[in-house]
């Protein structure tokens, strides 16, 4: 009962393939990709500031602000993909 069986992990992924639709997976696994990408820049520049926030710690000199950060430019993403909205229901059949 501890670990899942390849026919279960068959069966998850064809739960999922009906759920999301073959046309959104590879957008979903694209903006998964990307925030993961972020997240880890975000976590390695967090602990170079803590690492060096240490480091000036011990010898003295005052840390760096955050002037330092916001000088650099972000690596900017790509915009996203317009996703087509649900259609509009007719207004006549929603009155309470």
């Amino acid at each position: 009962m501890g670990s899942l069986s390849p026919t279960h992990w068959l069966i998850i992924a064809l739960v999922i393939l009906l759920l999301f639709g073959a046309k959104r997976l590879p957008d979903a696994a694209r903006g998964l990709g990307r925030s993961l990408r972020i997240f880890k820049s975000e976590m390695s520049e967090m602990q170079s500031e803590g690492s060096a926030n240490a480091g000036s710690a011990n010898t003295g000199s005052p840390s760096v602000s955050g002037t330092a950060q916001q000088s650099a430019p972000a690596a900017e993403l790509p915009p996203a993909q317009p996703v087509n909205p649900a259609p509009q229901a007719d207004k006549d059949r929603h009155t309470a």
